[in-house]
């Protein structure tokens, strides 16, 4: 095994030294670059076991990569000042270029081999002569999911994790898959980091490359793509964009936590991720699949924010004041609460971390309204806390669509004629904020008037609302005459039929403020949604095509959320067959997954009548049952 030759000891503080570059052996002899920091006395290292704290990460464990940056502090810090801030709290603290990442040696393929590579490491880990044995790891995002790989395993030494915004639970059903459609984040992701690897020549070619022109030129293919000047990523891109189908290449472990709930570590757990993350149904799904155990104590903290900004007071053109950032409203800070965390479970140090309300979650709305100094709506929320995930007093209400254009508890009326609609590939509804990872320059996550603009991709007529869109079905409650909290998972039932083999529906919850001052016509602000492609409506294992003249029904599952919808607000659900480029669009040809080149315009019908009602079903929370988080 690797050890420390202290010749390589490079002195960053009198307190703290580091061996940068130790490169640790894997079972197939690829060897992992890793930074290793330690306390040290007068630059010299102190003699003694620690329990250590690991990231393993693909976007450089050093200050000299391009992303080094930690997010989510008050001033975002970079990696080795983090690493600092551990050591000094007495602890070992690794970094880790995943395999064919900077300074790691082998070829890159995304996620499938975090979970081998963590073990090895693990096993490096727990020999060294600095280790008492005993490790915790940290990370967002990749990182979160390096964590998941490794733990669904079993390493030696691993003690307790904080999964931060990531972590597979499913990654068929979110984080490369969503309801069968492809997440083009992938797509964006591949292009971003593979800028930023390879020669000169094949990173300036990358660069040269019009990121916004390629995605009106989809689907890519094997030497036609941004990302041909590195095939590796290409080819890994390309595979998760066809595999369209859950088979066992899905349930690989990296990809599909799920499958490792009964043998998962029984070890202490935060989850953590925000309702405008791509990593919200991860999250849940993880903490519902891994509670249930007191030798498996689970922490659940859900914030307002975009991925990984955990101190933001807002999501795209939405703030939600003051008590949104977890720093100051949950707790000290985030760095002080990951120390909190690795004290009393790799310390066993006795702190308030065990006594600390197992579920925190940040319920939106209920602010004023009015467009506040930096030209975002103030939506404002609030913090509270809750001893289970959905909260024990939730009540499922469906909410139907009408025949008139409303969304009501009442049952349809019978024989109300169904809506029709006419989906054309070639004019997808374009993306205007929700559920995303930081893909620029494509995407704009968060809460936005649903409304076109110039700087959403795919706009045709900016200003116009999106609902005046002929392939766009909006159903609107009357004004409430009391707030209702919307608390949890969310499920749209619909009755459907198409005349085209293959299509999609979507499906989107909005809070509808009336107009005011500010907003003279109001704002449809975006709060969750989702998307089913209907050739998986009876199974995810075996596609089929939409027969002639067939009514079925779809379930689509937006991720779960938590807003307070305000007296005189409605509650609107809109729904439609694309949401680009969000999800990758359907040619309506049951064309073969990510190789479609033919399209053709789907007539798409949604019933609403008694026998085929369509609804959606909203989880409600009383005002009264939500326990404001205690300071």
């Amino acid at each position: 095994m690797d050890t420390l030759t202290p010749s390589r000891f490079e002195v960053i503080a009198d307190d703290v030294i580091v061996e940068r570059d130790v490169m640790v052996t894997m079972r197939d002899g690829v060897r992992l670059a890793t930074d290793v920091y330690l306390p040290a006395k007068d630059g010299k290292a102190i003699d003694s076991r620690l329990p250590a704290i690991m990231e393993r990460t693909p976007y450089g464990k050093t200050e000299r990569s391009r992303s080094e940056i930690e997010v989510g502090m008050a001033t975002p810090m970079k990696r080795e000042e983090v690493a600092l801030y551990f050591v000094r709290a007495g602890y070992a603290v690794i970094y880790q270029d995943c395999r064919g990442r900077y300074n790691s040696e082998g070829e890159f393929s995304k996620y499938i081999s975090e979970a081998a590579d963590g073990y090895d490491t693990a096993g490096w880990l727990v020999e060294q002569p600095w280790s008492n044995g005993k490790f915790g790891t940290m990370g967002l995002s990749y990182a979160a999911h390096t964590q998941a790989a490794l733990a669904c395993l079993n390493p030696p030494g691993l003690a307790c994790m904080v999964m931060d915004s990531g972590g597979f639970s499913n990654a068929y059903q979110c984080g490369i898959r969503q309801g069968g459609a492809f997440e083009l984040k992938q797509a964006t992701w591949a292009y971003n980091q593979a800028i930023g690897e390879g020669n000169e020549l094949a990173r300036a070619a990358i660069e040269a490359e019009d990121i916004h022109a390629w995605f009106s030129a989809m689907p890519w293919s094997e030497g036609v793509s941004p990302v041909r000047w590195m095939p590796e990523y290409e080819d890994y891109l390309l595979e998760q964009w066809r595999s369209g189908t859950f088979d066992e290449s899905w349930r690989r472990v990296g990809l599909y936590m799920e499958g490792f709930y009964e043998t998962f570590p029984e070890i202490p757990i935060v989850l953590m991720s925000s309702w405008y993350d791509a990593y919200v149904k991860s999250t849940l799904d993880n903490y519902r699949g891994l509670s249930g155990k007191d030798s498996r104590p689970l922490q659940l903290i859900m914030g307002p924010w975009l991925h990984g900004n955990r101190n933001s007071t807002f999501a795209g053109d939405t703030s939600f004041g003051p008590a949104a950032p977890l720093g100051g409203n949950v707790t000290e800070s985030w760095l002080s609460f990951r120390r909190d965390w690795f004290d009393r479970w790799l310390k066993d140090k006795e702190n308030h971390v065990a006594e600390a309300p197992v579920v925190r979650a940040f319920v939106m709305g209920g602010g004023s309204g009015k467009r506040n100094a930096e030209g975002r709506l103030d939506h404002g929320g609030y913090w509270i806390e809750a001893s289970d995930w959905p909260l024990p007093e939730t009540e499922f209400k469906s909410y139907y669509i009408h025949e008139n254009g409303s969304l009501s508890t009442d049952m349809p009326q019978t024989g109300a004629a169904p809506f029709a609609y006419d989906f054309d590939p070639k004019n997808p509804v374009p993306t205007i904020g929700g559920s995303l990872t930081s893909g620029q320059p494509i995407f704009e996550g968060g809460g936005f008037d649903q409304r076109e603009g110039e700087r959403f991709f795919g706009s045709r007529h900016p200003g116009l609302p999106l609902a005046a869109r002929a392939d766009i079905l909006s159903f609107e409650t009357a004004p409430l005459e009391d707030e209702i909290a919307v608390v949890g998972p969310i499920v749209v039932e619909l009755h459907v039929s198409s005349d085209a083999p293959d299509t999609d529906f979507t499906a989107k919850l909005i809070d509808v403020y009336p107009p005011s001052k500010d907003y003279p016509t109001g704002y449809a602000l975006n709060i969750t949604d989702g998307v089913i492609r209907c050739r998986y409506r009876n199974s995810w294992e075996k596609p089929e095509p939409i027969a002639a003249g067939e009514v079925f029904k779809v379930l689509i599952e937006p991720f779960a959320t938590a807003n307070h919808f305000a007296k005189g607000h409605r509650i609107r659900l809109d729904i439609s067959s694309s949401n680009f480029p969000k999800y990758d669009v359907n040619p309506n040809s049951f064309a073969p997954e990510g190789r479609g080149r033919t399209t053709r315009i789907a007539r798409n019908s949604v019933f609403c009548d008694a026998a085929r009602p369509s609804s959606i079903r909203l989880p409600i929370v009383s005002r009264a049952a939500l326990k404001p988080l205690a300071k």
